[in-house]
């Protein structure tokens, strides 16, 4: 896996601006109404090596401003739109479009429904978890809420968030989110990658750096829902000690240090051991559809070094 996003998931990052820029940079077209997308469109390739304690502590905050109500809600016409508006992201499987400030258009290519997708997040949101809102879902298409601010992965490259702070937020997420119960009515398409048992939490599957919006008015927010479903907390934890394990692994990467510093202060601080899904893990990851060339060839190594850290810890 290459450094430039920690994950292949979608949505790409896109440009828009330095890291740390309100998501709003992006100029919105005057006759549609709003939503975002998570990844801010800009998303360096590159861990900060930074360890200190950062003065402004962990969360970041944005430069969009709360201070307005956010316009109404764009009817269901906007869910068809062949032009919605500006591209935010894009990635393997779904792009994402600016309306404006407030809303954001996730579309899906192919026959991919998006259902499934916005139960989940309605169902984590009723729990007090932080995601964007999901205002409107039809076929491949979902209505969402613009998100403004960095990822961590931004906030990490900038030297705006510590290592330590941001394994902490990571580490916060997964304890938020295990502590919720599948949804009785949540089924999965069995037909879709990841294939991976059932388990008694919901899970998020892709939880990295690059999936999370420091959000000016929610904080710290998960995006990217695509993969979630009913798990094991320890295959969540460990797919995402995975993935920042295949940054470290990475030989040509400059960054690798710092992504190793993550994964480690990662592991120390969760209470959830991932050893002993991790294999299961590794078959999950070798198996992602979204990887790119030389990435897969990382997986392998990546598992060892995660084991490696978790022997040093004990």
């Amino acid at each position: 896996m290459t450094p430039s996003g920690l994950a292949p998931h979608d949505p790409a990052p896109q440009p828009h601006g330095a890291a740390g820029d309100d998501a709003a940079a992006t100029p919105a077209p005057n006759p549609l109404p709003r939503q975002n997308e998570h990844k801010a469109a800009d998303a360096p390739d590159t861990l900060s090596p930074r360890t200190e304690p950062h003065a402004t502590g962990p969360h970041v905050v944005g430069a969009h401003a709360a201070n307005r109500l956010p316009r109404p809600v764009p009817d269901a016409s906007v869910l068809t739109l062949d032009d919605p508006g500006p591209l935010l992201a894009n990635g393997s499987s779904a792009d994402v479009f600016a309306l404006d400030d407030d809303y954001v258009l996730r579309r899906y290519r192919g026959n991919h429904d998006a259902a499934h997708e916005a139960r989940i997040l309605r169902h984590v949101a009723a729990h007090g978890f932080p995601v964007p809102a999901v205002y409107l879902s039809e076929g491949p298409n979902l209505l969402m809420e613009r998100l403004h601010g960095p990822t961590l992965l931004q906030a990490l490259a900038a030297g705006e968030v510590a290592i330590g702070d941001a394994a902490q937020i990571l580490v916060d997420l997964h304890e938020q989110l295990h502590a919720i119960p599948p949804a009785p009515d949540a089924p999965v398409d069995e037909s879709q990658w990841p294939f991976v048992p059932t388990g008694p939490v919901v899970v998020h599957l892709d939880l990295h750096p690059g999936n999370v919006v420091l959000s000016d008015t929610r904080g710290p927010t998960l995006v990217d829902w695509a993969n979630a479903r009913a798990a094991t907390a320890e295959l969540d934890v460990a797919l995402s000690a995975l993935i920042l394990a295949e940054v470290a692994v990475d030989a040509g990467g400059d960054y690798s240090h710092a992504a190793r510093a993550l994964l480690a202060a990662f592991l120390v601080r969760s209470a959830v051991s991932p050893i002993d899904a991790l294999e299961e893990a590794t078959r999950t990851r070798r198996a992602d559809p979204g990887l790119v060339t030389g990435e897969r060839e990382l997986v392998e190594e990546a598992g060892e070094l995660v084991r490696d850290l978790i022997r040093v810890a004990s």
